[in-house]
């Protein structure tokens, strides 16, 4: 019996030894009493509290993140309740006021009975995993936001263009208001790249998009490059008088900027075409065909003469 107990005795600690020497923190709390019997001594190294300082299940609940904390305890013991075996991720309070990034693992140990006996678990320094996974959410959206923005000159693109125009579109038809659109063209713009060369026409392309930009100045109303040298206007709740006004608003913000263009054939400064349209939207019509209307119109406006306004 001495060598079995001498064995016994050798191999716990044997297996003390191992779990004490994990980066994973090892514990064991029991069911009746809601105590520590027992955490790895690897906790004070990570969060700063002394082993002896956890001796109940309030003082782990105490150093979870108030935000955090009713939602991870309610459903630790839940899961418990149940026997079910859980984890659960959660910011601890570490004894310089800081917070780390846990992950706790658990079994649920049961009696002959199915009740409860205790819970046993590791707990885990996941920080810099978070960290890491923050950087990729922020770095996901920041993605997102490129895949809709213009490269060249930073206003939303055609994707974003077409996005917005169908929600808008949803919402004119089906609270029966009138939505008008503005497609714009900058005259003979091949022959600005021709003549003054491609680096100068991105240069112009950005400075057009800067200006137009600030045509409209409610916050659903929306610009984009539609490509080339086109852009689109978007103008929710707006009828036709108004979407004429911030059309001609738009010509008059180009003049302003004097941009030189030798080679135009209307002007000697850089000058828009604009075609102009206003709906309201039934069920009846189709999103496309009010677009490729609009279309039309700039065309009307290019066959005038270009530098004006067709609606």
């Amino acid at each position: 019996m001495t060598d079995i107990a001498s064995t016994l005795e050798t191999d716990s600690a044997v297996y003390k030894t191992l779990l004490e020497s994990t980066k994973a923190i090892p514990w064991k709390i029991d069911w009746d009493s809601m105590k520590f019997a027992y955490i790895g001594p690897q906790i004070e190294s990570l969060l700063g509290w002394p082993q002896s300082s956890w001796v109940s299940v309030e003082d782990w609940a105490a150093r979870i993140h108030p935000d955090e904390r009713d939602a991870i305890v309610s459903y630790c013991v839940a899961q418990s309740q149940a026997g079910i075996d859980h984890e659960a991720d959660y910011r601890a309070l570490t004894r310089n006021g800081d917070y780390v990034w846990m992950r706790d693992v658990v079994h649920v140990v049961r009696k002959d009975d199915g009740s409860v006996d205790s819970l046993i678990g590791f707990m885990f320094d996941i920080n810099e995993r978070k960290k890491t996974e923050a950087k990729l959410i922020d770095l996901q959206k920041e993605l997102e936001a490129l895949s809709f923005k213009d490269g060249l000159t930073n206003v939303a693109n055609r994707r974003m263009f077409d996005s917005v125009m169908e929600m808008e579109w949803a919402n004119a038809r089906r609270n029966n208001q009138a939505l008008s659109i503005i497609m714009l063209d900058i005259d003979y713009f091949k022959q600005y790249n021709d003549h003054y060369g491609h680096v100068q026409g991105d240069c112009c392309l950005k400075q057009v998009a800067k200006v137009l930009s600030s045509a409209a100045t409610r916050s659903r109303d929306f610009f984009a490059r539609f490509g080339g040298e086109e852009f689109m206007i978007i103008l929710p709740e707006t009828d036709e008088k108004s979407a004429l006004a911030i059309a001609q608003r738009c010509r008059n913000l180009i003049f302003k900027e004097q941009i030189a263009h030798e080679k135009s054939e209307v002007s000697q400064i850089l000058t828009i075409s604009l075609g102009v349209g206003t709906i309201v939207p039934s069920h009846q019509d189709e999103l496309m065909k009010f677009i490729e209307l609009v279309d039309r119109r700039l065309y009307q406006a290019k066959q005038k003469g270009r530098n004006c306004i067709a609606s």
